[in-house]
Parts: structure tokens; C-alpha cells; sequence
């Protein structure tokens, strides 16, 4: 069984509080750039931030969901995917 997290990047600002919360490791966020704390609270043009989704490894628990200030994770699932990352980018 697997999840998925249907992310509005639109709206994410890479303040990295859903990775920290996951308790199975299954989130990494990545930048254009090296981060700055400018980076972690404002994503430059929309383009900045990338989330990497480990779905064979998210339990569902809904964490990042509940961590996340901006209310821009929705979790999705379950259902067997052939998949073993999904990345969502902007």
C-alpha cells in the first residue's frame, strides 16, 4: 500500500516543517541554491523549492499534513503504485 501527497507549491514557502515532522523520513526538500534563511521562509519567483515524496516509505500517519502552517499538503491513499518516489516540482 502506498500514499501520496498532493502538494500546492503554488502556496509552500520551504520552511521545512513537514520534513522535520515525518517521522519515517519520507519528505526531502531541496532548492534551487544553497538554502539561506531567506530561502527557508520565502520561495524566490516560485521556482525554489523542490519535495521530494518517498511514497513506499510514508506510513500515512498525516504529520506533515497537521505540521504544515500553511495548509498546502493534502495526504492521498492508499493504493499500490509501481512508483518508488514522486517528485512535485515548480
Amino acid at each position: 500500500m502506498a500514499f501520496a501527497l498532493h502538494i500546492n507549491m503554488e502556496r509552500c514557502t520551504g520552511c521545512n516543517n513537514c520534513v522535520v515532522a515525518c517521522p519515517v523520513d519520507a519528505l526531502e526538500l531541496h532548492t534551487e541554491d544553497p538554502v539561506t534563511k531567506e530561502k527557508i521562509y520565502k520561495v524566490k519567483d516560485g521556482k525554489a523549492v523542490i519535495l521530494d515524496f518517498n511514497s513506499e516509505l510514508c506510513a500515512g500517519c498525516g504529520v506533515c499534513v497537521q505540521a504544515c502552517p500553511y495548509e498546502v499538503i493534502k495526504l492521498v491513499g492508499p493504493w499500490e503504485t509501481q512508483s518508488k518516489a514522486r517528485k512535485v516540482v515548480v
